[in-house]
């Protein structure tokens, strides 16, 4: 194929060129004599070609019966030498002395050698002549499952969940992925998770990540576009299964909405420093899991409509095996457009929407890794903080244009910390404390409790059992709950992130 390529490549020059510069007053017939020309030197050219081609294979073919016939000859064993000696004055005759090894290329330990060598050149003569694909232009596919099962002591009515209460198995997050380079300049990744619906039990399919990020840009800097989790905070931007515990924070939930997906671009810079500082900015569409108000989605999106976030996070390695993360992010949406619809709050009457959403976090991670055994010894403490400032249109009454609507500014803060501790190959435990202020209220408060177990059965399959407490106050309108969670996950395939030691 590629022969014909170049053949014809040149022709078409040669044929070009030609008539480029042929004279106006150029008669037919000495257009036809000069393309016959060009057809005879067409002929030569590609039988030249195939001869020399065919040479080629000719003598590969050649030096491979060669290397085979020297091969078989030099297989068999040579007698070792054998060395006369003198008789001595007496009569007596001393044994003949021990042959000393020999080491020329006919020796028999020169032989191994000359074996091994004659069988790569063999080798190198007939993988030259074979053709393969190469496999790194196939994408890496992989496929993550998780089961969550277990009994909570209230009904979703009474605790404001989106699963039933009671006894409960819950295919939380079934991923297939597939990530690959584009080519020497970008790399490229989709996600596509289904979650069962709490009602009909069926899971439909969406893209939850698709993402090109680039791989060469100068000046450490790397951009990411498309679908994919906005870097904010330590645990916002990972997916469920990679979490420490069962359950996503609870201010995580309440204020980023989940998890940190976006529609947008992310820049991102490293210092070229000797410590550690990215820096990342991004903008985009919606931020987090929760949606904009389907029945208010507004009809053109201005610049304040979009979302603004930012992170700036460094590393410090720590004496005696210890390290410490630590970060800030700061999110922004000028214009929510209704993010989440109407807010109905605690007296069943007053709705709350928003309007402008602010949010600033810290976080940091301090961690015991041992340099010797870190596969079986190892402690983590991780805490999170974010203020949540949010501009609302408030209702009292419910009731849409009765003149009653104002704005407010509402202040909340919610953090999480945990600690976990490994103590073998498959065994950790750890323990989260969660506490969180209703965005819209800060009076409202909920507290909970997680301490948790978890077996790895490899480092593709693990299960965890974690109990959690949640207790809200009166002015949530919720009652407090105890829970029981079963969590199987497990991996096939590829899977860039596995279980992230967060």
């Amino acid at each position: 194929m590629k022969l014909n390529y170049l053949l014809g490549a040149s022709s078409a020059l040669c044929l070009g060129t030609t008539i480029a510069c042929a004279q106006p007053e150029a008669t037919s017939s000495e257009i036809d004599q000069k393309l016959k020309q060009l057809q005879q030197q067409f002929e030569q050219r590609e039988q030249a070609l195939e001869a020399r081609f065919e040479k080629k294979i000719a003598d590969q073919e050649a030096e491979i019966t060669r290397l085979k016939w020297q091969l078989d000859q030099t297989g068999g064993t040579h007698p070792a030498p054998t060395i006369a000696t003198s008789q001595p004055v007496g009569g007596t005759t001393n044994p003949p002395a021990a042959a000393s090894p020999a080491t020329g290329p006919g020796s028999t330990n020169a032989v191994p050698d000359l074996l091994q060598d004659l069988t790569d050149k063999v080798d190198a003569v007939v993988a030259a002549q074979k053709k393969v694909l190469p496999g790194e232009f196939n994408p890496a596919i992989g496929f993550v499952g998780e089961l969550v099962s277990g009994y909570r002591s209230k009904s979703n009515v009474d605790t404001g969940a989106d699963r039933p209460g009671g006894f409960d198995f819950f295919a939380r997050s079934l991923e297939l992925n597939a990530s690959a380079s584009v080519d020497p300049f970008a790399k490229g990744w989709v996600v596509a998770n289904a979650t069962a619906d709490s009602a009909t039990g069926e899971s439909t399919w969406g893209i939850e990540e698709g993402a090109l990020q680039t791989t060469s840009l100068p000046w450490n800097l790397t951009l990411t576009a498309g679908r994919f989790f906005g870097e904010f905070g330590k645990l916002s931007n990972i997916h469920d299964h990679e979490l420490p515990f069962v359950n996503r924070p609870l201010v995580l939930d309440a204020y980023v909405g989940g998890e940190s997906r976006t529609d947008g671009a992310q820049l991102n810079w490293l210092a070229p420093l000797d410590q550690y500082i990215s820096l990342t900015a991004g903008v985009g569409n919606n931020f987090g899991g929760d949606a904009p108000n389907p029945n208010n989605p507004g009809s053109k999106r201005e610049f304040g409509g979009l979302n603004f976030w930012g992170r700036a996070s460094t590393y410090f390695d720590l004496p005696a095996n210890w390290q410490l993360e630590a970060g800030i992010s700061g999110l922004y949406n000028p214009s929510t457009q209704d993010r989440g619809g109407e807010l109905l709050q605690p007296n069943g009457l007053t709705t709350y929407t928003e309007k402008a959403r602010r949010l600033v976090g810290a976080d940091f991670k301090l961690s015991y890794v041992p340099l010797r055994d870190n596969q079986f010894n190892s402690f983590t403490w991780g805490t999170e903080v974010l203020f949540s400032d949010n501009n609302y249109l408030v209702n009292p009454d419910g009731l849409p244009g009765s003149g009653d609507e104002y704005r407010a500014n509402e202040d909340a803060f919610g953090l999480y910390t945990y600690v976990n501790y490994k103590w073998s190959r498959r065994w950790s435990a750890g323990f989260l404390f969660d506490y969180v202020q209703a965005a819209t209220d800060r009076a409202a408060q909920t507290y909970g409790y997680s301490p948790y177990l978890t077996f790895a059965l490899s480092h593709w399959n693990q299960l965890r059992l974690q109990y959690t407490h949640t207790q809200p106050n009166a002015t949530t309108g919720i009652r407090p709950d105890d829970a029981v969670y079963l969590q199987w996950s497990w991996i096939i395939g590829a899977h860039s992130h596995g279980w992230m030691q967060r």
